[in-house]
């Protein structure tokens, strides 16, 4: 990302009214850290700390050339403390990963990423462009707005 881009990605939203109108591409984080259903926790642990992020992408590569890949779920955080907890730290993401995933279209409003998070229960979305995941939409990306907002 160049500089220019990542100043204009970090201007403080000014009004509650941008919620309305704002894609979640404006607020996501862009790209997805991914990892097959098989991964052990351990490895996924390894991808969070490493990337400095809360959640990981359980996705299936395809089988095929003519075949899609799939969305298994999302190992979060609190998976990996759930796993600890239960004295499971050696299963698979499968295992642990929260599913189904709640998606949303990159082009959906911010104000609709957040509604969909709470009509889940979640705290993270996977953001999708024409099925195919592109980002990350977290609570922490909605906090990190309001206090932009907040500060401005």
């Amino acid at each position: 990302m160049t500089p220019r881009k990542l100043r204009e990605r970090l201007q403080p939203v000014n009004t509650a009214a941008s919620y309305e109108t704002l894609p979640i591409a404006a607020a996501m984080h862009a790209g997805v850290v991914t990892c097959r259903p098989e991964t052990p926790l351990g490895n996924v642990a390894q991808m969070m700390a490493g990337h400095r992020i809360h959640s990981v992408v359980v996705w299936s590569d395809a089988r095929a050339a003519d075949e899609e890949g799939t969305l298994w779920g999302v190992v979060s955080d609190l998976d990996i403390a759930g796993a600890v907890a239960r004295g499971e730290p050696g299963v698979t993401a499968r295992i642990v990963a929260s599913a189904p995933v709640p998606t949303i279209e990159s082009a959906e409003t911010i104000r609709r990423g957040a509604e969909v998070m709470v009509e889940h229960g979640v705290a993270h979305l996977v953001v999708v462009k024409r099925g195919r995941p592109v980002g990350v939409l977290s609570t922490l990306d909605l906090a990190r707005l309001l206090a932009d907002e907040a500060s401005a």
